[in-house]
């Protein structure tokens, strides 16, 4: 454990770290969010923690490190929690509808951050950028996974389940833009609104798969 440079103490439990650190990364994003990762200054970052610079520098050496742990953060938070809550589901609809109500719920509690991973991740350089792109390559083939299953014949092609994939992810990543929770609700109503338009275009109205996502949105499970 690293020696706090901003008082010479020991550092502290790992617990109590990583409630630090989700307040650093809370204030980090806002301030990204505000002005921008190229605006935004190191000495911002640590004013909106109200920490001294030298305080601030045991959390994040850079910006660049700064935004690379806001981005990695948010995004292993959601592809995480999605991997433990599906695992004891073997329907790739159910599993499509628990990643975009995973997706959707973290999101609305993580605007800020989801607002800089959409906008100033392609700032980051050198191992930073790579490490998350590398993230969002697993996501994305989760996703793309789920949907080939789904689809279950041979309509298609790799580049199609690429256009349904991304915008699907189009769809949940910007919801930070418009969403206003007194008119457009909780993340479920959210799954079911945004998978049921998602579905009707990607399965079409026929077959039996088409059928049981209905069925899937009207009663889901969870």
């Amino acid at each position: 454990m690293r020696t706090d440079p901003s008082n010479g103490q020991a550092g502290e439990s790992r617990q109590t770290y990583d409630q630090k650190l989700e307040f650093v990364l809370q204030r980090a994003a806002e301030v990204f969010a505000e002005r921008g990762f190229h605006r935004a200054s190191i000495r911002e970052l640590a004013r909106a923690t109200g920490m001294s610079l030298a305080g601030h520098y045991y959390y994040f050496r850079s910006k660049n490190e700064a935004l690379f742990r806001i981005c990695d953060h948010v995004l292993r938070l959601i592809l995480d929690t999605f991997e433990e809550r599906a695992k004891a589901i073997d329907d790739p609809l159910e599993r499509l509808r628990l990643l975009v109500f995973t997706h959707l719920e973290i999101s609305l509690s993580h605007m800020r951050e989801m607002k800089v991973l959409s906008h100033e991740a392609e700032s980051l350089r050198g191992e930073y950028l790579a490490k998350i792109r590398q993230t969002k390559k697993r996501y994305y083939d989760s996703l793309a996974s789920i949907l080939r299953e789904i689809r279950g014949d041979r309509r298609g092609n790799g580049r199609d389940l690429r256009l349904a994939a991304m915008t699907l992810f189009g769809s949940m990543n910007w919801i930070y833009t418009w969403y206003r929770p007194e008119v457009d609700g909780e993340a479920k109503r959210l799954t079911d609104f945004m998978l049921g338009i998602f579905l009707r275009g990607f399965l079409g109205g026929e077959g039996a798969t088409a059928r049981r996502a209905g069925r899937i949105l009207r009663h889901p499970s969870r």
